[in-house]
């Protein structure tokens, strides 16, 4: 029962022995788990090939620990297009009955022919090499439809969230280890408590306060939509300064939690007591109960206020799928894509499409969890944080705060366009008192219509104006990474009210978007800032607005107007001990700022790159190079 089952037919075409190899190991010896894994057949082909043999299909290795099938199928079904393609790729028309005879002594050149791949679902009858009793011309008729459809097949086989190509649909695969289940969850009906979010997110306080006007900065064309909301803090003990953050408690989706119950066939049971414990007899070391995940609450309240539904899975998550998963092909896709070999396509379709544990779910219909492998694998739903956009001695009641409507299509649906967690709920909530620009006020939209959210306050420690209100200060935020730098001139510009006769630093600002028309962010504001010489210089860059005949070739971007006012920006820095705040993304702008920098010193100070580096690294350490930057 032990030995391997080895199947060799041979072919003589044009004077050319061929092999079909189908390599299956019975009970026991056919499993990647053993140090010489199909070890027989691959000693075989080996042999075959030294001694002259080529493929013209690869070898498929079938794996009991993971099902044979999984390999076995997709085998076979590729098998006989690639013969066909290899026949029609010989010499003259081979003739195929019953019984394959020795051809003519003329030479052929045989030639590894790529395998043609058909996915296992497809429904097509190939060639089959049987003694049927059919004429020759009967056969090869159908062996040129089959050839025809099997090629149209493969010209729309592309790669997929749900399926794959070779050679990945082919290798043998090396996956993770299965994650140790650990969790126990029972479902018991509810006895109508209430439930707090405060049990579940915030270190530190937590306020419910009134959304007390919503303004959108940008026009209803622009590429993005950015809101600017106006807290009311009166009733609290909330208090802020300039460069200060705070975090924002926010739910998913109330349609995607719906989704993922019905997908889960848990949507009856929603209103049930989710009672956790950690697993008899478990394997994991240091198991312990989420901290998240409040002792006494609804499923559908976890799900929507205490897991990131969103989170892209990892590929433990991926592996601990797979074990749910009775599809065979489903379950060898999941196993690709949590696979060593299939770490391209896990980048592709699954980290880079942000695709979720509802879009695997909806992708692989015969997967399904248990509610515990959520609550294992989906971390802690997180608060958002903003920047404080406003200053408390112009606003003592308020906080003002902004951000940009996140908007991006689904890659596993094309057809879905989904919105940021929080700052979709925001839109959402804020829509009815929602005022355009043109026409914001400065009254409040009325207690009795503002919607409430939770924040709980982030202190930075070292992202505020200097201590010294005579150190110039240098700010660059395009988009809006601006949110704190109107609090700093908000905050100056009433410091400078209040001592008239002090001596105050020059105030540099370098801001940029896209177009000066539509989301030229707190343009009015600028200008009164200007005007009033709290705001010394403003240097604006326009990335999509084309120039002026008339004008010089404009920085498109903040670190370009860095550049061209790189000897003042390097006298400030390194001349007039000087501060520069940085704010904004940390993927592209904030390196791409860094790097002027660099370029700025090298050339203003005539030192190489490596001791300008050393420079700005000198400049972080004395708290005079800040960043507020988010990825």
């Amino acid at each position: 029962a032990d030995m391997p089952l080895c199947c060799v037919s041979e072919f003589c075409v044009s004077g050319v022995v061929m092999y079909i190899i189908f390599y299956l190991y019975s009970s026991g010896l056919g499993d990647s788990e053993y140090t010489y894994f199909c070890n027989g057949g691959k000693v075989i082909d080996k042999r075959l090939q030294e001694l002259g043999a080529q493929h013209f299909y690869d070898t498929g290795h079938a794996d009991d620990c993971v099902g044979l099938e999984l390999v076995v199928e997709p085998w076979i079904a590729g098998l006989w297009a690639a013969l066909t393609k290899h026949f029609k790729s010989s010499r003259g028309q081979v003739e195929i009955s019953g019984t394959l005879q020795r051809a003519s002594n003329t030479s052929l050149r045989t030639h590894p022919v790529k395998p043609e791949f058909l996915h296992i679902e497809s429904q097509v009858e190939l060639l089959k090499l049987d003694d049927s009793g059919r004429k020759d011309s009967e056969v090869l008729e159908q062996n040129e439809t089959n050839r025809s459809l099997s090629s149209a097949l493969i010209e729309d086989f592309e790669s997929s969230l749900v399926r794959s190509v070779p050679p990945l649909s082919q290798a043998s695969l090396s996956i993770p280890v299965l994650p140790p289940e650990y969790l126990q969850v029972h479902l018991r009906e509810s006895l109508d408590q209430e439930e707090s979010q405060v049990s579940m997110t915030s270190v530190g306080p937590i306020f419910q306060v009134p959304v007390s006007k919503a303004v959108q900065l940008t026009t209803n064309d622009a590429i993005k939509t950015t809101l600017l909301l106006e807290l009311d803090i009166s009733e609290t003990s909330f208090s802020y300064q300039p460069g200060d953050a705070f975090s924002v408690l926010c739910p998913n989706s109330d349609f995607e939690v719906q989704s993922l119950l019905q997908r889960l066939q848990l949507a009856d049971k929603q209103e049930h007591l989710v009672l956790v414990k950690i697993k008899a007899h478990t394997k994991k070391k240091g198991a312990a109960l989420p901290q998240h995940i409040p002792e006494r609450c609804s499923l559908r309240f976890i799900l929507t206020w205490c897991l990131e539904i969103r989170a892209v899975p990892k590929k433990a998550f991926l592996r601990a799928l797979v074990e749910c998963t009775s599809d065979g092909a489903e379950k060898r896709r999941l196993q690709e894509l949590c696979s060593k070999q299939g770490a391209a396509d896990y980048n592709c379709f699954i980290r880079d499409a942000c695709a979720c544990l509802l879009d695997l779910l909806l992708a692989f219909p015969s997967c399904q969890p248990p509610l515990s492998l959520l609550l294992e694998h989906l971390p802690k739903l997180q608060p958002r944080l903003y920047s404080c956009a406003s200053s408390s001695l112009l606003y003592p009641d308020k906080l003002h705060f902004v951000f940009n409507i996140v908007e991006f299509s689904s890659d596993t649906s094309a057809v879905v366009l989904r919105r940021g967690v929080c700052t979709g709920w925001l839109a959402k909530l804020v829509a009815p008192i929602l005022q355009p620009n043109t026409q914001a006020s400065h009254a409040d939209s009325g207690k009795y219509l503002a919607p409430k959210i939770s924040i709980s306050p982030r202190a930075t420690n070292s992202f505020h104006l200097p201590n010294d209100p005579s150190a110039p200060i240098i700010m660059v935020g395009p988009g809006t990474g601006i949110a704190p730098f109107i609090g700093f001139l908000q905050h100056r510009e009433k410091l400078q009210e209040q001592h008239p006769a002090g001596n105050f630093g020059a105030m540099w600002l370098f801001f940029g978007c896209r177009h000066k028309d539509r989301d030229y962010l707190f343009r009015e504001e600028l200008r009164h800032f200007l005007k009033r010489g709290t705001l010394t210089h403003l240097k604006v860059s326009f990335s999509r607005d084309a120039p002026s005949e008339e004008e010089d070739v404009p920085a498109k971007y903040v670190q370009d107007n860095l550049k061209v006012h790189g000897q003042q920006v390097a006298r400030v820095l390194l001349q007039e001990n000087g501060c520069i705040y940085v704010c904004g993304d940390a993927k592209n702008m904030a390196k791409n700022v860094n790097e002027a920098l660099v370029e700025i010193i090298s050339k203003e100070v005539g030192v190489d790159k490596l001791e300008a580096m050393k420079t700005l690294a000198t400049l972080k350490e004395e708290k005079r190079y800040l960043q507020d930057i988010w990825s």
